[in-house]
């Protein structure tokens, strides 16, 4: 097994209270490796929202989206369809199609998100703003 690395990337080790940020209001993201820690092929991140908190509304973008289910259960909106991944389901969202998420759980719900190629993480600034304008609200409860 070789030691060498690809390219001029190296390891990265993240600890628990380190990533970049992002505050959302009811909902929270931490990236923990994007574009230019992995030669622009993929970011990871870790997504949070709060019991009961609707999602950013139905949209897409070029990047695939591959995501991990943590703890509590994600409501998925892909292409119109509702499907509920309850933790330890992966869920696979080719760039282009349709979607959105929200917790309808009485408990927090946390993802993993793995965004292919990279690029997605740049446009959390702007994001970030939007979500400050446009606050995600509260659902009733079921």
């Amino acid at each position: 097994m070789s030691t060498s690395g690809s390219g001029n990337r190296k390891p990265l080790i993240v600890r628990p209270d380190q990533g970049r940020k992002y505050d959302m209001g009811r909902m929270r993201a931490v990236f923990f490796a994007d574009g230019d820690e992995t030669d622009a092929r993929y970011s990871i991140s870790e997504w949070w929202l709060e019991p009961r908190t609707g999602g950013p509304g139905a949209h897409s973008h070029p990047e695939d989206h591959i995501y991990y289910v943590l703890t509590g259960t994600l409501s998925l909106f892909i292409d119109g369809e509702r499907t509920d991944a309850s933790r330890g389901s992966y869920a696979l969202i080719p760039g282009g199609v349709t979607h959105t998420f929200e917790n309808h759980g009485a408990e927090e719900c946390g993802f993993i998100s793995i965004n292919a190629p990279a690029g997605f993480e740049q446009k959390m600034p702007g994001i970030v703003e939007w979500f400050v304008e446009n606050p995600l609200g509260e659902l009733a409860e079921a």
